[in-house]
């Protein structure tokens, strides 16, 4: 039983000292914002590889989030014979659940399995054969060339990823009750109208921008952190994932109890 205790408070106490690193390191990195246009061409390049190379796994997640939602809007409906009742705020009802939770965590998710985990494994890389260390020689802040531009444009590229994932969403939301209970276009999308609120929208965006940044910082922290040749480099790139998702997951319960 002590030996469990020991384990459990160096693990809290080795968490909390984590979470203070990564505080500290988003506010060095945040200092180079204002410096973006000397690093513009490193920014672009990385919204090319967040955004352009993302977007096909993106779309492909969002058509199948539309439709699992509007599957189990409808399926809850059937099951208590309320369809008929439920028919006119049936498309509000999905439109509101893949604008506000499904559409900006799941791309989230996504791109912390595809570009969290990726900025790991290259700094990572990076790391463990000293050419941070020759950036460090040559007075370059790994800071601002290495996290600043992944930061930045995970932070823009993530709402527009989200804005794709809305449309195919709701597309496959509508195919979906079009096959499945005869659903009209009109109907379909004129309750989606009736009942929109652009708060929705924001709502979804400013967390998904706020994810994006979230996945960058964590990914590029982990990476920096690495060590113990190409097995260290595998460790970092499954620890991004998991720490960039349950950040993902804790700050969507947070946006949920305050809006």
């Amino acid at each position: 039983m002590l030996k469990f205790l020991q384990i459990l408070v160096r693990k809290t106490i080795n968490f909390i000292s984590e979470l203070g690193q990564i505080g500290i390191f988003t506010i060095q990195v945040h200092r180079y914002f204002p410096q973006v246009w000397r690093s513009k061409h490193l920014v672009l390049k990385q919204m090319e590889l967040v955004g352009n190379k993302s977007l096909p796994l993106v779309l492909l997640i969002g058509v199948f989030t539309g439709v699992i939602s509007a599957l189990e809007a409808t399926s809850l409906f059937d099951k208590f014979n309320m369809m008929g009742i439920a028919k006119p705020y049936l498309g509000s009802s999905i439109a509101t659940a893949i604008f506000t939770e499904l559409a900006p965590v799941l791309t989230a998710l996504v791109i912390a399995g595809r570009i969290g985990a990726s900025m790991a494994a290259e700094i990572g890389t990076m790391k463990v054969t000293e050419q941070i260390d020759a950036l460090e020689m040559m007075s370059i802040d790994k800071n601002r060339f290495l996290a600043m531009p992944r930061t930045l444009a995970t932070i823009v590229m993530m709402p527009i990823l989200v804005i794709f994932s809305y449309l195919v969403g709701l597309i496959g939301a509508y195919v979906l009750t079009l096959f499945k209970f005869d659903f009209s276009f009109y109907g379909f999308f004129e309750s989606v109208q009736r009942f929109f609120k652009i708060k929705e929208i924001v709502i979804g965006l400013i967390k998904s921008s706020v994810f994006g940044g979230v996945t960058a910082i964590i990914g590029v922290h982990v990476g920096l952190k690495t060590t113990g040749g190409a097995e260290g480099v595998g460790n970092s790139t499954v620890r991004a994932f998991t720490l960039s998702a349950a950040a993902i997951l804790f700050l969507d319960a947070i946006f949920g109890y305050f809006y």
